[in-house]
């Protein structure tokens, strides 16, 4: 497991802080080095007793060395100016094969190195290169939406006028701004394969469909298509913790506390300050006071700690995470399993597909074919592997799953999970040439290298409200009310001025990629 400070304090040192962080995950840490190196005085209380929220490494099968990110995984929205403001010794490393999606006995391989070998891929799905045109016009146009919108996140908030002039193309902005996805990407789009593959980057971690008129799908596509400026989702040298690792030294190197094993437990607003109680590891509590704190939780949480009513969010996906042997066999032989595990497999992911399923689960019931995704991490960075397990072929497999929401967990929780791994495996079996089962390596006590986790887990494991990744449901890039105050004009406002979200939970704060952090740091230095 990633640690951060292999020694932190056990309680806060000082009576009162500039600033108090709540959660030590990367957000609240990326805001913490910010403030710090700006002179403010600033404490971390993190209920673990380690640093890094979701995105940690972790040791996960009994005497394996395999270091798996084992919640977030990949990384695209991180700006590359947060890395260099923060001096984080910390790499990226992009994959070449974008995605791989099973399609009867052959399959549709989108390969970035190869123009014509993607054309070919398409013509062989498809029948024509009609769509394969298209998926260049349609890729092309959400390109230049990354470079355009992608600069604003680390800037103040733009009004929704603002973003419309920064997106500069009427019809772009009625597509992913005004009316539901589905409508652009059926009329784009004829192939059901190519539909559902363009769709599934608006329903990660989104209980939705491509039709519905509140535009969540919209959101979660727009941030799943710009990050970077590029819409690349890379891999993160080292695993997730080499990331928060590294944050965790920068924000100690500019001389911020970063506590572990203390539980903020509710949070008082009075005039000026607000107090912050905790309860640490050996069950003593106590008070620390803060002239700003921000929350690196979501907002339900923050509610709990005042003591207000809010909605429970909820999540809706499954994450395994699997030690291979080796690779399986595919049953399309002409595609090397190198290449199609290396970017991001498709499983039960066409646009029919993806309907059905969020259907039968928004009627309470399991998805009879779930769909899901995999990718390898260890083919683009085989450094979270022994040298032993790397010299065997051994590999890391990264699955997660869609459409299926905590409540369908609720009744029987494992054996819900059980069932909905059971199938989800069955469906990956179903394109492979042997059962995926048969290449799971084994750990020190025999047993496969297999774990599950469900919604129910992330809320019982890292906190997570819901079991919801996003902490609520996404929010356009733009700033809708009439506040002018320095935490509105960046998207982390709350009801209360001295408190400011600053997780995923913030205007832009999804995924990995410290701007929630980034914009409170913002926030704050400009009050």
């Amino acid at each position: 497991m990633s640690t951060g400070d292999p020694s932190p304090p056990s309680a806060p040192r000082r009576a009162r802080y500039d600033v108090v962080v709540v959660g030590g995950g990367h957000n609240g840490l990326v805001a913490a080095a910010y403030l710090a190196r700006a002179g403010r005085s600033v404490a971390v209380l993190e209920r673990r007793d380690h640093t890094g929220g979701a995105a940690v490494s972790s040791r996960v099968f009994p005497g394996v060395d395999a270091r798996l990110s084992r919640y977030s995984y990949l990384v695209s929205l991180l700006p590359d100016a947060i890395v260099r403001d923060l001096g984080l010794r910390f790499r990226t490393r992009r994959r070449r094969i974008s995605s791989y999606t099973p399609v009867g006995a052959g399959g549709l391989l989108v390969d970035g190195g190869s123009e014509s070998g993607t054309r070919e891929s398409f013509r062989r799905v498809t029948g024509s290169d009609r769509d394969f045109r298209a998926w260049q016009e349609f890729y092309g146009r959400t390109g230049e939406l990354a470079r355009r919108v992608f600069p604003t996140l680390t800037e103040p908030l733009p009004t929704r006028a603002e973003m419309r002039d920064v997106v500069d193309d009427p019809a772009l902005w009625e597509s992913i701004f005004e009316r539901p996805l589905g409508d652009w990407v059926e009329r784009e789009f004829t192939d059901d394969t190519v539909r559902g593959v363009v769709l599934t980057d608006a329903l990660i971690g989104t209980f939705t469909h491509a039709h519905d008129p509140t535009l969540l799908q919209n959101r979660c596509f727009l941030y799943h298509v710009i990050g970077g400026g590029t819409g690349d989702w890379d891999v993160p040298i080292g695993g997730m913790g080499a990331l928060t690792d590294a944050l965790a030294a920068a924000a100690r190197a500019a001389g911020a506390e970063l506590i572990t094993g203390c539980t903020v437990t509710a949070l008082g607003t009075g005039s000026g300050a607000t107090d912050v109680a905790f309860t640490r590891a050996d069950g003593r509590e106590g008070t620390v006071t803060a002239g700003h704190v921000l929350v690196n939780a979501a907002p339900f949480e923050l509610a709990r700690l005042l003591g207000e009513p809010a909605e429970r969010p909820e999540g809706c996906q499954l994450k395994v995470n699997m030690l291979l042997r080796r690779l399986p066999r595919l049953r399309d032989a002409a595609v090397d399993p190198a290449a199609a595990f290396a970017g991001t497999f498709h499983i039960a992911e066409s646009g029919s597909q993806l309907e059905r399923a969020y259907r039968e689960a928004a009627a309470g019931r399991l998805p009879t074919a779930p769909p899901s995704e995999i990718y390898c991490h260890t083919l683009t960075d085989p450094s979270i592997l022994s040298p032993e397990l790397a010299a065997a072929g051994a590999h890391t497999l990264t699955l997660f799953g869609l459409h299926v929401p905590a409540s369908l967990f609720a009744a029987d929780p494992e054996g819900v999970k059980a069932a909905l791994l059971d199938s989800t495996l069955a469906q990956l079996d179903a394109v492979l040439a042997e059962p995926i089962r048969d290449c799971l390596a084994t750990d020190a006590n025999g047993d496969p290298c297999l774990e599950a986790r469900s919604p129910l887990d992330l809320e019982h494991d890292i906190s997570l409200p819901g079991g919801h990744i996003f902490h609520g449901d996404l929010q356009f890039p733009y700033r809708t009310g009439d506040s002018d105050t320095p935490a509105a004009r960046w998207g982390v406002a709350t009801a209360h001025p001295g408190i400011l979200l600053c997780g995923a939970g913030a205007v832009r704060g999804g995924g990995v990629s410290g701007i929630g952090g980034h914009n409170a740091a913002m926030a704050v230095l400009a009050g």
